[in-house]
């Protein structure tokens, strides 16, 4: 499976290590980008913990250099959600799960734990499935000589 293939379909399976892989790879990227993202637009916390909270024109000003940045990183996350869904759909299929089963991710505190444990610690099935060959190649006929 290519890069492409593992980032942006929902076809297949991952296994776990290239699962962890690909969420370090696109974490670090989204992170890099909103680091570039805050140096362009020059906004810092410090600027927005520096006002004084009872001048309301202060507050407006900082909010105002702000709002950009925050429609900028609001697109950011929006960018990255197609290839975190897509990586975990796939990891959910070499489990031998419906992709719906991310669903359960937005349940605060058990999504959590559902990510870590079901995609993140626990191993695929073993073989083919419904949703594809096992990834590791195993459970596959040997191939002729």
């Amino acid at each position: 499976m290519t890069w492409t293939q593992k980032f942006f379909s929902f076809e297949g399976r991952l296994r776990r290590q290239d699962f962890w892989i690909c969420t370090i790879v696109l974490g670090v990227a989204t992170f890099i980008l909103q680091m570039i993202l805050g140096m362009l637009f020059g906004v810092s916390a410090m600027t927005a913990s520096a006002i004084d909270p009872n001048d309301p024109a202060a507050a407006a000003a900082v909010a105002a250099q702000m709002g950009p940045l925050f429609g900028m990183l609001g697109i950011c996350i929006l960018v990255s959600l197609w290839p975190s869904l897509a990586i975990v759909v796939k990891r959910h299929h070499d489990r031998d799960q419906s992709g719906w089963f991310t669903l359960i991710l937005l349940i605060p505190l058990v999504g959590f734990f559902w990510w870590l444990i079901n995609l993140g610690i626990l191993d695929g099935t073993p073989g083919p499935n419904q949703y594809g060959p096992s990834p590791k190649g195993l459970g596959e006929a040997p191939a002729a000589a």
